[in-house]
């Protein structure tokens, strides 16, 4: 059985929310089904490219450019390489 998520993680998953289909599809599994999951390290940079802007993260997740970051570009990669394995 899945233990429940901490509040902390309620909130995070409440930030996946971001009103862009688009994002909603690809933030919300990711928190769901591999946050928890990932080093800390990871989910520290998840959190930190939660408070980027939507304009910002639609264009990086839909690769029209690259965040100058590179754990940003790092965890982006990892998210639609998760996400591909599950369509």
């Amino acid at each position: 059985m899945t233990r429940p998520f901490s509040e902390a993680e309620r909130k995070l998953r409440w930030q996946c929310r971001r009103g862009l289909k688009e994002l909603d599809v690809i933030l919300e599994p990711y928190m769901e089904d591999h946050y928890r999951d990932a080093p800390e390290a990871e989910q520290i940079i998840f959190q930190r490219l939660l408070a980027e802007e939507d304009v910002d993260l639609l264009a990086w997740f839909m690769q029209y450019t690259q965040p100058d970051d590179s754990d940003y570009r790092a965890l982006i990669g990892t998210i639609l390489a998760k996400l591909a394995h599950t369509l």
